[in-house]
């Protein structure tokens, strides 16, 4: 049986620790779908297409990963992929505390649907796409906190 996942966010960027999250998905799943989601309240640092291009630099060699946008309900997504699995990735309790909110929600809405949350690995811990805004913002050394070989 195949068996694919949907790993959503905003991945504005895509970083070291989102990448970690994808590898063990893998080891789960014979196929992670990475959903770059659209929030329409938000505006980007980097555009879509931007965030597409360094999520498939970061993975580039990596079998069973492909790379969408979605601008609907994660649940709507999955539905309408056939998917019945959410990947999340939590760095902290407060992470924690929210991605089971979203689970709930998503619970309600797609009862099909599970969402299975994976802490990251602890040496990724401190590493968030905020800051690695606030290190482009500042001119700094961004290059330990996204994946090996990928160009902002």
């Amino acid at each position: 049986m195949n068996r694919t996942a949907l790993f959503p966010g905003s991945f504005d960027p895509f970083t070291a620790g989102h990448l970690n999250i994808l590898k063990r998905a893998l080891t789960m799943f014979d196929n992670v779908v990475v959903a770059v989601g659209i929030n329409q309240d938000k505006r980007g640092f980097f555009d879509m297409e931007k965030r597409l291009d360094i999520i498939r630099q970061a993975t580039q060699g990596l079998e069973g990963v492909s790379v969408i946008q979605y601008d609907n309900l994660t649940a709507d997504t999955c539905r309408s992929l056939g998917i019945r699995h959410i990947v999340r990735g939590v760095r902290n309790m407060i992470d924690f505390e929210t991605e089971r909110s979203i689970a709930d929600a998503n619970r309600r809405i797609a009862p099909e649907i599970e969402t299975i949350i994976i802490p990251t690995a602890q040496e990724y811990a401190h590493i968030s796409s905020s800051a690695v805004r606030d290190i482009l913002k500042h001119g700094g050394d961004y290059s330990a906190f996204i994946p090996e070989g990928v160009t902002l």
